[in-house]
């Protein structure tokens, strides 16, 4: 390699517009930065899209994941059944609260939890589901709820990708149990860093307000107490005042996406390569991800490379969970998960953002191309 082309697509990018910003410089002249104001009217915003259900934010989905499994009475002993193709934090926060996180196997369409392989995977000690939305295509929520209500377990929704994604014409987070969502800058909204929890009741919120600032509830007379081990994950209204120009901009973030989305879909065709679901109806488009044809699978690292000297920088969301190092030591690699494997071997993502042209997306198409073509992939099956 010679050297790097000037300017590098990268395969995600916010879209953080002047008004925002401006709003970013009111609060910083306000004097009031942690958790105010514009925390409350960003809540309160969720919460219209929620149909009104309680949504309080806080400092990561990670945290939220946390605080929900606390908020479901998960802890040590317990189960929690998710899936091993995530972000290693959806597994992460079943340990910190010291439960133990049960691999199923996804389906290899979809690439999501394996509805049909849930009923095998339920003990004694399990008590909750945590079904992860990848790349913002929804889990069948009626075939999650009807399997959790067999079986009398809480769902926790890592809805962390599929802010504005919708299940039949409810948007998630409107219907259903504790449903977590991220604002981090790679997805269709951010706060910079961020996330909420969408739940059921004042109570449940009432808890995660203190779970979210050590435990403390603060008296009328200006005295605190502390009832229960909390952390420190409240949101600061600079993030909030971030939040809140980019909900304005969700809905039109994701109706660009679809159509780059579709894009691809015509670039693409012929390629060598395993594409997404097609769908338009339920998914936000968080992520485009393709799949590599096996016999490319350990030549990945070499097509990622190519791609950036090309101009043009690719993802792998994800690695599989129970394969890295952590979880080999807790013995958790032992258990046959073939499809997630598989998949978590091959699996690209792709540039996707709504401030990308369409000639962008030729571009990644074109370069794609003639990548597989240079490593042999021309005649294989995707």
């Amino acid at each position: 390699m010679d050297h790097l082309p000037l300017t590098l697509l990268p395969f995600t990018r916010p879209d953080i517009d002047e008004e925002t910003i401006a709003a970013v410089g009111d609060v910083l002249r306000s004097g009031w930065l942690t958790t105010g104001p514009k925390c409350s009217e960003l809540e309160a915003a969720l919460s219209l899209r929620a149909g009104g259900r309680p949504v309080r934010l806080v400092s990561s989905a990670t945290a939220a994941l946390e605080f929900a499994l606390r908020i479901a009475g998960v802890g040590p002993g317990d189960e929690v059944i998710t899936t091993s193709l995530s972000w290693v934090a959806t597994s992460n926060a079943i340990l910190t609260v010291g439960a133990r996180p049960v691999f199923v196997d996804i389906d290899p369409v979809t690439r999501l939890i394996d509805m049909a392989q849930i009923d095998a995977a339920i003990t004694a000690h399990t008590r909750a589901i945590i079904p992860v939305d990848l790349a913002g295509f929804p889990v069948d929520r009626d075939r999650l709820y009807t399997v959790a209500g067999k079986h009398g377990l809480r769902v926790i929704e890592d809805a962390a990708q599929a802010q504005g994604a919708h299940w039949h014409g409810r948007e998630l987070g409107s219907f259903g149990d504790l449903v977590a969502f991220s604002f981090h800058p790679n997805k269709n909204m951010t706060t910079g860093e961020g996330g909420c929890l969408v739940m059921n009741s004042e109570v449940e919120a009432s808890q995660f307000e203190k779970l979210r600032l050590q435990g403390v509830s603060r008296n009328a007379d200006g005295t605190y107490d502390c009832d229960l081990l909390g952390g420190k994950a409240n949101l600061t209204d600079i993030a909030a005042a971030i939040g809140l120009g980019q909900l304005k901009r969700l809905d039109g973030f994701i109706e660009r996406r679809r159509e780059l989305a579709r894009l691809y879909f015509a670039h693409l065709d012929g390629l060598p390569l395993n594409l997404p679901p097609a769908d338009f109806v339920h998914s936000n488009w968080h992520m485009f991800q393709v799949l590599l044809p096996a016999g490319l699978a350990a030549r990945r690292a070499d097509v990622i490379r190519l791609m950036r000297e090309a101009g043009i920088a690719l993802g792998i969301h994800y690695p599989a969970i129970h394969l890295m190092t952590l979880y080999r030591e807790l013995g958790l690699a032992a258990q046959a998960l073939p499809h997630t494997e598989s998949v978590a071997s091959r699996i690209l993502t792709l540039p996707l953002f709504p401030a990308m042209q369409d000639a962008d997306v030729k571009r990644v198409a074109l370069a794609l191309d003639r990548v597989l073509r240079d490593l042999g992939a021309a005649g294989e099956s995707a």
